[in-house]
């Protein structure tokens, strides 16, 4: 949390945007994410539905293990990922996860839909050609996470959740545990939901850590901070929420919107 009355003197100051815990589930999110994706891919053992290629599946297999055992490290994995999120997300219930999804969910349909559009066009054609084209380029004004980030949010909480349900699903399988039907939609709807994601993982990545002007985002997941003057112009309700709340008390030098 940021102190009480930080005073901002300039526009290099860093103000607090994520704590030590969430910084942690993000990695730990990353890492499982890259895991779970690399070998389920890989047990895809037919060339007809292989999207890379059956090079991948030898590939997982001279790492993990034959069939079997490459299924079981995915077992284990996805294991650990969904019990670690369910832990973190009971313990933290009120404090992170309520808030988290509070804030997932608040769309204001007039200025979020403008931002999905001119966001966008702005990394693209940029500002200028925009009001050549008669658009008026300037950006709504965003919260603690813009709507983009409000969007990939929703599809990988949500998502997560039907691919650890249906990875279960699959799991209790193994010992009869449930129906037969269930299982195959539980592979078909793990499989798209997985891929669902994985799509929003590419455009999340590229926005945090490629686009121009969003690198403080990125280095804010390593270190927790973000500039204020980044704050100012990325996420100016959150910005100001904090001055409203007496959190920081003036910004000078600050960039404008």
């Amino acid at each position: 949390m940021l102190r009480k009355g930080l005073m901002l003197k300039n526009k290099k100051e860093m103000l607090r945007r994520h704590t030590v815990d969430a910084m942690f589930m993000h990695w730990f999110n990353t890492i499982f994410w890259a895991v779970l994706l690399a070998t389920g891919v890989g047990l895809i053992d037919n060339p007809a539905l292989q999207p890379l290629g059956m090079w991948w599946v030898r590939t997982m297999q001279a790492v993990f293990g034959d069939g079997a055992a490459l299924l079981e490290f995915h077992i284990t994995a996805g294991a650990v990922w969904s019990l670690g999120f369910l832990v973190y997300g009971t313990v933290r219930f009120k404090r992170i996860t309520f808030p988290f999804v509070k804030e997932l969910l608040a769309f204001s349909p007039r200025t979020d839909i403008a931002w999905l559009v001119k966001k966008p066009l702005s990394m693209t054609i940029g500002p200028k050609m925009m009001q050549r084209l008669g658009l008026n380029p300037t950006i709504p004004e965003q919260g603690f996470y813009n709507v983009g980030q409000k969007v990939f949010g929703i599809t990988a909480f949500f998502g997560g959740i039907v691919i650890a349900v249906t990875g279960w699903i699959m799991t209790f399988s193994q010992q009869d545990l449930t129906g037969q039907s269930t299982v195959q939609w539980a592979i078909l709807i793990h499989f798209l939901t997985a891929g669902l994601v994985f799509a929003g993982l590419l455009v999340h990545i590229y926005m945090a850590a490629i686009a121009k002007g969003m690198r403080p985002a990125f280095i804010s997941m390593f270190t927790g901070y973000v500039p204020a003057d980044y704050a100012a112009s990325h996420h100016k309700h959150w910005f100001d929420s904090l001055k409203n709340s007496h959190k920081i008390n003036t910004l000078e030098n600050g960039s404008k919107n």
